[in-house]
Parts: C-alpha cells; structure tokens; sequence
C-alpha cells in the first residue's frame, strides 16, 4: 500500500444521516513542523485557523497527538505548559486553547476531529475532561496506525466512511485511556490487584462473601482496596459482589431445575425476601418475572 505523504488534510462532509449515527468526523490529518518555521503551516478553513498568540474556540472535540518534538500548549483550564512527543491533547468544544511547536524542535502531528451525541455523553460521564486535556501515553505504534487508517478512510470519503471513521474514533478513546490510566508504574500495580480481586470474587461468588476477605487475601488494606476498586471499576467491591450474585442467580433461573427458594440459600442468601429485593433492585424486576420472560417452560413449585 502507498504511504501517506508526510503532511496529510482533510475536511469530510457530513450528511444528516451521518449525524444521525451519533458520531461524526469532522477533519483527519497530520503534519511535521521543521523548526523555526511558521505554525501552521497548511491551509484551513477560517473555523479551525489561529495565531498561537490569540488561540481559538472549536464547536467540536478533537484529537492531536504529538508524536515527535515538542512545544507548549495552553487552554482556559490548563496553563501554559510543555508538551514533549508521547502526549495526547484533548480539545474540548467551547474552550479556548492554543498550542504550537518550540521554535527550536518543531514538532510531529497528528489529529482527527469529531462530534455528536456519543462525544458529548462520555464527556459527561466523566471519563474526559477539559480540566485534563494532557494525557501522556508515550509513543503509540497503534495509535498512529489507527491515525493512518482514518486518513486513508477520509481520502476515500466512500458511503459508510462516517460509520467506519467513528469506530476507529472511539478505537482511539479506548486506547488513549488505557494508555493514560496504565502510564506509570502505581497504576499497572493498582490495576494487577483489582483484577486479581474481581478474579477472587467470581471464583468464590456467594452472599458471605465480604470484600474484607478479598483484601486481606490480597494483602492490602480494606481503606486503600476498596478506594481502589471504585477508582478503577466504577463500583465498589459490595456493588461488585452484588453485581456477581445477580448474574449468577439470572444463569441459574434459567438453566437450573431449581425454585427461586433454593435458588436463594444456594448462592448464600438468608432468605428469599433479601434475595428478591436485590434482584429487583439490580434487575427492576422480581426473579419470578425475570425467568417466566426467559424461560416459559419451567413451574416453580
């Protein structure tokens, strides 16, 4: 396959349909900056030009990727700072920011924007913030070889592009995130030790099972496990162990030839009644209705 040339652009258009899907890429490309050369240095539409020295305010997110030299990069919530090849910016729609290459390295490039109702959701679910625009991931062969794939999606523009293109996009946010979050050496460890707990807590999944057991048999203290585990899953370890039960008990409804009664006492419960207001509360419905909807054929006696 031919290569890219060494600075690429693209503005894509975007029909009602595209929009429709929930995500939409806006502009894909990427370009090296020599030193001491004006920046930038290709041609853009008015909405998405700007002088460092002013900056600008985008109506979408976009992605750049720093991947040689560095520079500084400056926004509303962040000051100005140096950025060293490896960083991710994040560009946030509605806030001002201005970034530029050091006059003496220059800088490497890429960046893809996009914007829509998925975008907006997973900004408001937390998981990106303009507060922390600067993720160091370090040098990333398959972020890059998603940036290339996109590049060659755009130049083509074919029908589906749109669809293609926002899968490599959220291909980016996973992959960005994963990077961020396991960037230091703390971070790999923390994670280690959630993931052999979830591994403890699915082999051993009953109602007696307490997350002060999983962390004493991890070695850790039951303060710093359980800060951990809602840091890194999302929910805490009792939430998780809820969580186990109830795919548990939803397999068991289903596929097992036993009342909702022994169902109950043999995954730990004291009684159906705490059994069935967990399952309510995880479910929204009781476990009577959730197997008669999945499986007609069986009578509770």
């Amino acid at each position: 396959m031919k290569e890219l040339d060494t600075n690429s652009l693209k503005y894509l258009t975007v029909s009602s349909n595209d929009i429709n899907w929930g995500l939409v890429v806006t502009t894909v490309g990427r370009q090296s900056i020599a030193p001491n050369t004006h920046y930038p240095i290709m041609q853009h539409p008015d909405a998405y030009y700007f002088k460092p020295a002013k900056g600008r305010v985008l109506n979408e997110f976009q992605i750049v990727y720093i991947y040689e030299g560095g520079g500084f990069f400056e926004s509303h919530s962040i000051p100005r700072q140096r950025i060293e090849a490896g960083t991710v910016i994040l560009l946030f729609p509605g806030e001002r920011h201005s970034y530029a290459p050091d006059e003496h390295s220059g800088w490497s490039e890429y960046w893809i924007g996009f914007r829509g109702g998925i975008a907006n959701n997973l900004l408001s679910a937390g998981f990106f913030s303009a507060k922390e625009a600067l993720l160091k991931i370090g040098l990333s062969s398959s972020l890059m070889g998603l940036y290339r794939d996109a590049i060659r999606i755009a130049a083509k523009e074919s029908v589906g592009s749109q669809q293609l293109l926002s899968g490599v996009v959220m291909h980016m946010l996973g992959h960005i995130l994963y990077r961020h979050k396991s960037s230091t050496d703390c971070a790999n460890r923390t994670e280690d030790i959630v993931n052999e707990a979830r591994q403890l807590m699915r082999e051993r999944v009953h109602h007696s099972l307490r997350a002060e057991d999983i962390a004493n048999a991890l070695g850790v203290g039951y303060s710093w496990f359980r800060q951990s585990f809602r840091r890194v899953t999302g929910v805490s370890p009792a939430q998780y162990i809820s969580l186990l039960l109830i795919c548990r008990a939803k397999e068991m409804l289903v596929s097992e030839h036993k009342t909702i009664s022994e169902t109950a006492y043999a995954l730990g419960f004291e009684s159906v009644g705490q059994f069935s207001t967990l399952f309510r509360k995880v479910e929204g419905i009781t476990p009577r209705q959730f197997r008669e909807g999945n499986r007609l054929t069986y009578s509770d006696n």
